[in-house]
C-alpha cells in the first residue's frame, strides 16, 4: 500500500484513517428501456455520487456514494487564487475505490463544478436584432470576465426578453469557467474511462433537484453552505437570476468553534451539526449565532437586490449543502427572513426502499447537487 495519507487501496481500505464512505446499493434488473444517469460532485474534501435510473417517466436511485476525508487529511483539491485544480491522481485514487466498492459499472457521467471555480454575471442589452445578440455578448464578455477569453469557457443565457423597437432588450445570465478546471475534469474522466455527458456550475444542479415538481415557480432564493464558501442564488421560474458567493463556510464555522472553545477540529464538526444553535449549549451556540447572523445579512443584501430591481418578492428560502441540517439553523433563518425556509431535498421525486427514508433525509441538502448533475442528461 502507498504511503500517501489519501490512498485507498483496490481493496477499499475505508476507516477513520483514510476517509469515512457512506454508500447504498442494490442488484439492479435492468429494464429494455432503462437508461442510467450518474452525477459526481467533487467537494474540497468529499465525494458524492448518484445512480439514478430513468424507465420511462419513473425516476429511481440505483445507488448514492460520499466519501469524506477526514480533517486531518489533506483536501482532494489545491487552490491558486480563484481557480481550483484538481489533483487527478488524488481523485482517480478515491474514485476509482468507491466505484468498485459500491458496484457501480455506469460509464456516462455528468461532473458538477463547484460555485467557487465559476465566474457568473448578469448584464442588459440594449435593442438590437437577434443576429446581433451572440457578437455583442462576447464583446460584453471581455469587459466581464476577470481573465482573457482565451483562457476561459463562457457560456450564456436569456433571462428576460422585452420586445421593444427597433429590436429585443435581453438581460444575459453569463457564466465563465477557467480552462484549466474544465482540463482537470477532462483528465479525471479520461483515467477512469468515462463518457462526459456534461460539466456544469453546481448552482444548474441545485436548481434542477431542489426545485423539482414545480412547487417553486416564483422567485425563490437557494442559500448553499458549502466546505469552502457559501453561494446565494436568486432563481425565478427554475431560471438563475442572480448568484453571489462569499466566504462564510461549513469549515470556517468549525474553525471557529475549534480555536473559540479549544478543542478539536472533530469535536467542532460533531458540536456545530448536533447541537449548533441550540440554546441549551450556550457557550457554543453564541459563537455559531454570530457567524450565521453574518451570513443571513449577506444572503438578505442578495435578495433584497433582487427585490428592488425586479419589483417581486422572494417566496421560499431553500437550505443546501451540509451544514443546511445544523440544528437551530432553519429555524433562526425562518425568523430573521421572515420566511419559509425549508431545507432541500432531492430525492423527494425518486423512487428507494422505504427503509433509507429518513437516512435520505438526513443527508439529502448535501447531495443536491450530485442529483441535480444526475438529472442533466434526462431533459
Amino acid at each position: 500500500m502507498s504511503d500517501r495519507s489519501y490512498y485507498i487501496s483496490s481493496e477499499f481500505v475505508c476507516n477513520l484513517e483514510f476517509g469515512i464512505c457512506d454508500f447504498f446499493y442494490e442488484v439492479k434488473v435492468m429494464g429494455l428501456f432503462t437508461k442510467n444517469f450518474l452525477g459526481i460532485d467533487i467537494g474540497a474534501a468529499s465525494i458524492k455520487m448518484v445512480e439514478i435510473s430513468l424507465s420511462g417517466d419513473k425516476k429511481k436511485l440505483e445507488n448514492y456514494v460520499e466519501f469524506k476525508l477526514p480533517r486531518k487529511n489533506t483536501s482532494l483539491k489545491t487552490f491558486y487564487g480563484e481557480k481550483s485544480l484538481l489533483l487527478g491522481d488524488r481523485v482517480f485514487d478515491v474514485l476509482q475505490a468507491v466505484l468498485k466498492k459500491a458496484k457501480i459499472k455506469e460509464k456516462k457521467v455528468t461532473f458538477a463544478i463547484p460555485d467557487f471555480s465559476t465566474f457568473f454575471t448578469t448584464f442588459d442589452l440594449p435593442p438590437m436584432t437577434e443576429t446581433e445578440v451572440p457578437q455583442a455578448i462576447e464583446f460584453e464578455a471581455r469587459h466581464h470576465i476577470p481573465l482573457p477569453l482565451e483562457e476561459v469557457t463562457f457560456d450564456w443565457q436569456i433571462i428576460e426578453k422585452k420586445q421593444v423597437s427597433p429590436g429585443v432588450k435581453l438581460k444575459i445570465l453569463l457564466v465563465a469557467v477557467p480552462n484549466k478546471v474544465l482540463q482537470g475534469y477532462q483528465k479525471l474522466a479520461t483515467l477512469c474511462d468515462f463518457d462526459v455527458q456534461g460539466m456544469e456550475a453546481e448552482v444548474f444542479g441545485l436548481i434542477r433537484s431542489s426545485l423539482a415538481g414545480g412547487k417553486f415557480w416564483g422567485p425563490v432564493c437557494l442559500i448553499d453552505i458549502g466546505w469552502q464558501s457559501t453561494t446565494v442564488s436568486i432563481v425565478e421560474k427554475k431560471i438563475l437570476q442572480l448568484s453571489q458567493s462569499f466566504d462564510l463556510s461549513g469549515t470556517g464555522l468549525s474553525r471557529t468553534l475549534s480555536q473559540s472553545l479549544n478543542i478539536s477540529a472533530e469535536e467542532a464538526e460533531e458540536l456545530k451539526i448536533r447541537h449548533g444553535l441550540d440554546p441549551n449549549k450556550p457557550q457554543s451556540a453564541t459563537i455559531i449565532t454570530k457567524e450565521i447572523k453574518n451570513l443571513a445579512i449577506e444572503a438578505e443584501r442578495v435578495y433584497q437586490r433582487f427585490e428592488k430591481e425586479s419589483g417581486k418578492q422572494i417566496n421560499a428560502v431553500i437550505l443546501t449543502g451540509g451544514t443546511a441540517t445544523m440544528f437551530g439553523l432553519r429555524e433562526y433563518l425562518e425568523s430573521y427572513f421572515k420566511k419559509k425556509v425549508q431545507k432541500a431535498d432531492p430525492f423527494a421525486g425518486l423512487i428507494y426502499p422505504p427503509i433509507l427514508e429518513q437516512r435520505l433525509k438526513e443527508m439529502a441538502p448535501s447531495f443536491a447537487v450530485a442529483v441535480g448533475a444526475a438529472m442533466m442528461s434526462m431533459s
